[in-house]
């Protein structure tokens, strides 16, 4: 096995995995790191470059190659991360602040308003394929630039989650076609490349990474990254990516019409499609490979909902279970599978950070709405396990309405081992999902990644051994028509209380 194996490393919001793989797809190994998420201010969401991202990404390798395995024995390495996020960095590469984070973070709301003024929507679709929104890099690398000048003048670099762990890696300042269409005005979709157009009003291109595909190697271990990981020096890495395309590639997600549901933190969305559909309310990226696109979104808190929820009202099951109980996640929907559909009448916006597509509504709030005195704990965990499902069946159906009607549904995620969860998004969605056997993550496609890119996998069509079904859930067709009266209903709770959650926002 010298020399064959391929190792794929994740840093999520809340936890890292990583994953060593023979050829054939075989599990090896795995390792898990949990860490933490800091909200110095409401609507901010930072991590730390090298306490969280690079600690991480090299401790979990170590831990692979220091036991049954060896660096010796890696072929090569794929690393991908939560993004896109911002973090700018000095001439030697060292980090200048805590990285500021994906959509989850709204900090830059002004600077959207004033680059949509700016170059107005309708170059924003043209050029890069979607809108400004809090998903958005440009805005917040303005936002650098207005509210912290000194680290703004000081940072030749301006890097994302994944670049930087390929940058301690390797030594090589790059980024992926994918992770880059996020930094529209700067990325133009046609030359698929950089722009300088409004380098003025943003930044200079010449301070971003250099663009590559995620199946093209990056560079070479250093000796350097060697010492700190375990790794032989000289072993390949490729160019990386964000953790729901990764993703989407570890449950075989690769093939126009294919998408990808991602029950984590967050709840993250990728179509495979052979065209860019650009459209206000969704974004269009270019893909993992050369010559597919993809039509992407995400909900901004769904998995943080839940573990918020659970920190929150359940105390006492996270008690029960840290003495050797049931898992708390486990109980609490088992609560709500006790409850009738529709939650008896209590329904929830999930939007407690805002929420991204489709209505990409930085100001946004959660509501849980219809409570009265006969609620209980489960009831409301329900309705929040409900209002995720409403706003699944939101972006599906803004997509359908786009012309892109995905063809198969491939759910993934920690939020996707809840099967009361599953049955009930389909349930409201009126679609089957598909369950992989293999549901590691992000990671395992990663080392998917490091073989196409290496070499040790002859093309994409190995995809087909590395990922096979375990389950399709079924939706339940008796419960269509209350689902469609509260959808209805969630519909209009979202147009009707806009107005007051925004006051309540900017209160916060």
């Amino acid at each position: 096995m010298a020399g064959s194996l391929l190792l794929g490393v994740d840093v999520g919001t809340f936890s890292s995995k990583a994953v060593l793989c023979s050829p054939e797809g075989d599990v090896l190994a795995t390792e898990t790191i949990e860490h933490d998420l800091s909200i110095p201010r409401p609507g901010w969401a930072e991590q730390d470059a090298d306490a969280v991202w690079w600690h991480d990404c090299a401790a979990l390798i170590r831990r692979l190659t220091s036991g049954r395995f060896t660096g010796e024995d890696v072929a090569a390495v794929a690393v991908s991360a939560i993004g896109p996020c911002l973090l700018p960095v000095d001439a030697q590469g060292r980090a200048l602040r805590p990285g500021i984070l994906y959509g989850i973070d709204t900090r830059a709301t002004v600077e959207i308003e004033e680059l949509t003024s700016l170059i107005g929507e309708d170059a924003l679709l043209e050029s890069g394929g979607m809108v400004l929104t809090s998903q958005s890099i440009a805005p917040k690398i303005r936002w650098l630039r207005k509210n912290e000048p000194d680290i703004d003048a000081r940072a030749t670099g301006l890097m994302t989650s994944t670049s930087y762990l390929v940058l301690k890696l390797t030594g090589e300042a790059v980024i992926d076609h994918h992770t880059a269409s996020y930094f529209n005005p700067l990325y133009d979709r046609h030359r698929q490349g950089w722009s300088d157009r409004w380098a003025d009003d943003v930044c200079d291109p010449e301070r971003l990474p250099r663009i590559l595909w995620p199946d093209e190697i990056a560079g070479m271990v250093t000796a350097a990254a060697a010492r700190e990981t375990g790794l032989r020096a000289g072993t390949p890495v490729t160019t990386g990516t964000i953790d729901a395309a990764a993703e989407a590639v570890s449950v075989g997600v690769a093939d126009v019409g294919d998408m990808m549901v991602m029950y984590g933190t967050t709840m993250f969305f990728i179509q495979v499609a052979a065209q860019p559909i650009p459209d206000r309310r969704m974004w269009s990226t270019a893909y993992l490979f050369e010559g597919l696109h993809d039509i992407a979104g995400g909900m901004s808190t769904t998995g943080a909902l839940t573990r918020w929820f659970r920190d929150t009202f359940a105390a006492d099951l996270v008690d029960a279970e840290r003495a050797g109980g049931p898992n708390a996640y486990e109980v609490l929907a088992a609560e709500a599978a006790q409850t009738a559909p529709g939650a008896d009448g209590v329904i929830c916006l999930p939007y407690w950070s805002g929420e991204r597509t489709p209505i990409n509504d930085p100001e946004a709030r959660g509501v849980l709405a219809g409570l009265t005195l006969a609620h209980t704990r489960g009831h409301c965990y329900r309705a929040v396990l409900e209002g995720a499902g409403f706003g699944v069946r939101h972006n599906l159906e803004v997509m359908s309405g786009m012309g892109a009607t995905p063809r198969r549904l491939v759910a993934v995620g920690g939020g996707a081992q809840n099967p009361v969860w599953m049955q009930i998004v389909s349930d409201v969605c009126e679609v089957p999902q598909v369950l992989p056997n293999q549901t590691i993550g992000a990671c395992y496609g990663d080392a998917f990644l490091a073989g196409l890119a290496s070499g040790v996998l002859p093309n994409r069509a190995a995809l087909s051994d590395w990922v096979t079904v375990r389950e399709v859930i079924e939706p339940r067709a008796e419960h269509a028509a209350l689902y469609g009266e509260l959808y209805a209903l969630y519909r209009e709770l979202q147009t009707q209380t806009e107005g007051v959650l925004h006051a309540l926002s900017r209160l916060s």
